[in-house]
């Protein structure tokens, strides 16, 4: 742990998150607000529709803080829980939430002064907003940032978002998701939608259906999802796809091979398992470790330390590290599993990663590669301070995707920033160098970008992903970690020729173009600091 000497830092009371969390640092996922964005789906708009407006909603006479905000003064000893509608009772961990009694326009003013105070970007948000034109505090937050494009026309800020509060918490603290243990791929955003599936958690609700890798979503209560464009069918495929509460059952029917099959599925709270299929694979040119990591979260830390000490042992000689759909998390377990692929020997005085703020704010001490455990509280945790097992390999192979995002892209990052040969197999990653503090109010958590993260060379612009050494397609129609599937084949085959394979022919919509569908909150990385 570290303490930081920024003013923003020092403005913070230890209760900033009621979670054992205390403050945390984020590289953000992109674009959207509120609910679970990034995950919808989305009614096909009329031929007439405009774009949405690039404009405030209407037009008057505007507050002297709508127009200089930095007289609003500090966000957080002015306005911070004080709430339209407080919270009463207690959250999950037993500890009274901290909402007092205010009005809708308290919550703006926190909002407008948090930005200004932290925002990456605070000088390009729009003044031009009123506050008395906003009913609720997330479309507000959702026009708080920059309107600048970057070089190739896409925004500069793609990544701002909300969630709420206690599923955020959920999330971090416990690994726990709230649906049927599915994950979704997508060819394209629009109609006609092919949904695919990609991952079924172990013992979830999906995987005692009988539902598997590679089954694509047909209809669900009944609605075509395939098709359907309507604003009443698209709300129903959103309430089966994204249960609001658990012991809701929906129906959905699938193909596979051809026929079509139907389930019902309960909604649950699914403890996602991080860290699967931890393997040693036998080649003619030795032992190969082979893990697939979903999410650097506290659950993670102590199942990668297990796995890095059961590679030791069985005296490895190459590592494939498959971060495919790993879109991020702790950037402290970041730094952990980047310092037990390398080892002292690379790591020792160099720095994993820098985080750049604002003019106001400076650059923040680095995270360090680090050698030892944090101890994030977990079901099963490691004791902080355990000395972590190491390979000291001087190349890794790490399989991605555009699922690899913020956490998984540092880890890349930093390993080349200690001269590490890192041989990247697959597509080319999301591209988030960015972060943010997810700051709680009133039950929502806000998420907006407030830094840049760096190597310790002093490189990350890769808002564009990190490309691949070879190019392979994820392969739906065989298991992750099966030697043969497309991204471990190609792997494999690299290694013992040092030279990219020519593509295996796959049939069906699979061989498209995917992306993952799930919550931005899902891409993300977070780095765990004490003030």
């Amino acid at each position: 742990m570290r303490t930081s000497n920024a003013p923003r830092r020092q403005a913070l009371p230890l209760r900033l998150l009621s979670t054992s969390l205390a403050t945390l640092f984020v590289l953000a996922g992109c674009g959207g607000g509120g609910g679970s964005p990034g995950a919808t789906v989305s009614a096909t708009p009329p031929a007439s529709q405009q774009p949405p407006a690039t404009t405030p909603p209407a037009t008057g006479q505007q507050s002297v803080y709508d127009t200089n905000p930095s007289l609003l003064g500090d966000a957080f000893s002015n306005y911070w829980n004080l709430c339209a509608k407080p919270r009463t009772g207690v959250d999950a961990n037993g500890k009274p939430y901290p909402d007092r009694q205010g009005s809708l326009l308290d919550e703006l003013k926190f909002l407008r002064a948090w930005t200004h105070q932290n925002y990456l970007w605070y000088n390009e948000v729009p003044n031009t907003y009123r506050m008395a034109d906003f009913s609720n505090p997330i479309d507000y937050f959702d026009v708080l940032k920059t309107t600048a494009l970057t070089p190739s026309g896409k925004p500069k800020d793609q990544f701002h978002f909300t969630y709420p509060t206690e599923e955020w918490d959920a999330m971090q603290n416990e690994g726990v998701d709230l649906g049927y243990g599915l994950t979704f791929s997508r060819v394209g955003s629009g109609v006609p939608r092919t949904w695919i599936v990609t991952a079924v958690e172990p013992g979830s609700p999906a995987d005692a259906a009988g539902v598997r890798r590679n089954d694509m979503l047909m209809r669900v209560d009944g609605v075509d999802f395939v098709s359907a464009g309507d604003n009443a069918s698209v709300d129903i495929i959103n309430a089966g796809l994204f249960p609001s509460s658990a012991g809701t059952q929906h129906r959905f029917s699938f193909q596979r091979s051809g026929a079509q099959f139907e389930v019902t599925m309960t909604g649950a709270e699914v403890r996602v398992d991080p860290v699967k299929n931890v393997k040693v694979i036998d080649t003619a040119s030795g032992k190969v470790g082979y893990l697939s990591f979903e999410t650097h979260n506290a659950v993670s830390e102590k199942e990668l330390v297990d796995a890095f000490t059961t590679f030791k042992q069985e005296g490895i000689a190459d590592l494939v590290l498959d971060l495919r759909y790993n879109g991020g998390g702790l950037l402290y377990v970041a730094s952990e599993l980047a310092y037990m692929v390398a080892g002292p020997a690379a790591t020792a005085g160099k720095m994993f990663d820098r985080l750049q703020y604002n003019d106001k704010i400076g650059s923040d001490s680095p995270i360090m590669f680090r050698s030892t455990a944090y101890g994030f509280s977990a079901p099963n945790p490691v004791a902080a301070g355990t000395a972590l097992p190491y390979l000291g390999l001087k190349r890794v192979t790490i399989l991605a995707t555009s699922g690899t995002c913020s956490a998984s892209e540092a880890v890349i990052n930093g390993l080349r920033g200690a001269d590490i040969e890192v041989i990247q197999i697959g597509g080319t990653t999301c591209g988030k160098p960015y972060g943010f503090t997810p700051v709680p109010n009133c039950g929502t958590t806000y998420f907006s970008v407030e830094f840049k993260g760096v190597n310790n060379k002093g490189f990350g612009d890769y808002a564009d992903g990190f490309a691949p050494t070879c190019q392979a397609s994820d392969d739906l129609t065989r298991a992750v970690g099966d030697p043969a599937e497309g991204l471990l084949a190609t792997a494999l085959a690299y290694r013992t020729s040092n030279a990219c394979p020519a593509p295996q022919g796959q049939s069906s919509a699979r061989q498209l173009p995917t992306q993952l569908v799930r919550p931005l909150v899902k891409e993300i990385a977070i780095d765990r600091r004490s003030r």
